[in-house]
């Protein structure tokens, strides 16, 4: 077969042509990889909310036509100049974050928000030129979050890409480049839960339930589901949620409720609905003394935190996390290996699969609040 190295590779890509309209899928045309770049083929792409979100453009920038996607596996194609860590057929899963492992942030062991490569949802092209490496007859069509993962040949920067064991399902280990990365690390980096421990996940979606199987793996004895969505409960005893809260079935605070269940308060709370109601009630519902709250949800920009400072005071730490405080290369791999190992269960979190040409039935499943992860085959 001959090599595409350093040529332009014609592939098809479904393509976001304005907001809301459905994904179109057309004949693209990916340049090779410049300075720092990897051109990788996609294998299996799944769908996010995040792309969902994005492709709404309800209160953000809207930058479009666009390739959506961020969550998926492929196999390196060729790289770019300077580039030496990966060659080609190198396993890979794109990440929306980066670690160029250069910068304070990337150094740090605290921190994985790398200065370089950290998300930028409106920039549609990439850092080394500020160009596209995607066209439609020399039209431009604008990357996504570093990624672009709804193309069958995608461009993205090397310290975006986590090399993982080549013997891992692609198919299942994709999810792992957003959502359940970032639930799961909310729990195992963050709030840190001792065996036999209480810990209560606000939000049982997927990144919700990434993090009760966080909570699972680290032996909690109680694991308290709390959603306004009752149906989403049974399917979340899977994942290791022992109780279940409903705040609508009480006239009194979610906090109080939870307080007297626990006798004072859990030992941690994970918030993954970016309510900022949840997130208060996830900060207050935690035991004094030694309780600790860990926020994953994304809120609208003009929300507010108020709680009194007494619960602080009364030693009560309050958290953020950002992708599960995972830097992508260096932590990525070891989660892959958590799945080999049977210590994280991947299938429960797949619920459909369809093939590239129908990805429109992946945001219908969304929209309509049906499933979990939606697996996309590529070049099907």
């Amino acid at each position: 077969m001959a090599s595409t190295t350093d040529q332009v590779i014609r592939c098809k890509a479904a393509v976001a042509w304005e907001a809301g309209k459905p994904l179109v899928i057309e004949e693209v045309e990916v340049a090779p990889p410049q300075k720092m770049e990897v051109r990788i083929k996609i294998l299996f792409t799944s769908l996010c909310h995040t792309d969902v979100y994005f492709w709404e453009a309800k209160g953000q920038n809207p930058v479009f036509p666009r390739i959506l996607g961020h969550e998926a596996g492929g196999v390196v194609e060729s790289v770019g100049e300077g580039v030496t860590d990966l060659q080609p057929g190198d396993h890979v899963l794109p990440v929306f974050t980066g670690e160029c492992k250069e910068c304070a942030h990337c150094k740090s062991e605290e921190s994985n928000m790398c200065d370089l490569l950290r998300i930028n949802t409106d920039r549609g092209v990439m850092i080394h030129d500020q160009k596209s490496r995607f066209s439609i007859n020399g039209k431009p069509i604008f990357h996504f979050v570093e990624t672009s993962t709804f193309s069958e040949y995608t461009v993205v920067h090397v310290g975006c890409l986590a090399k993982i064991n080549p013997l891992a399902p692609l198919d299942k280990v994709c999810v792992l480049s957003c959502g359940i990365s970032t639930g799961l690390g909310a729990t195992l980096n963050v709030a840190k839960p001792k065996k036999g421990s209480s810990v209560a996940i606000f939000g049982l979606g997927a990144v919700g339930l990434a993090a009760a199987e966080g909570a699972r793996i680290s032996g909690a004895s109680r694991i308290i589901g709390v959603d306004l969505n009752a149906s989403r409960f049974e399917l979340a005893k899977k994942f290791g949620v022992t109780e279940f809260v409903n705040p609508k079935d009480y006239k009194k605070p979610v906090q109080e409720v939870i307080a007297e269940m626990t006798n004072g308060g859990v030992d941690r709370s994970v918030e993954c609905t970016g309510h900022i109601d949840a997130m208060i009630s996830a900060f207050e519902c935690v035991h004094d003394g030694w309780g600790v709250a860990v926020l994953v949800g994304v809120p609208h920009k003009d929300a507010v935190f108020k709680t009194s400072p007494l619960n602080l005071l009364n030693e009560r730490t309050l958290k953020g996390t950002f992708f599960g405080n995972y830097k992508p290369r260096s932590d990525i791999p070891s989660v892959v290996e958590k799945y080999m190992n049977k210590e994280l269960e991947l299938e429960k979190f797949i619920t459909h699969e369809v093939p590239f040409s129908e990805i429109n039935k992946a945001f219908d499943l969304m929209l309509k609040g049906e499933g979990l992860r939606c697996i996309i085959r590529m070049g099907a």
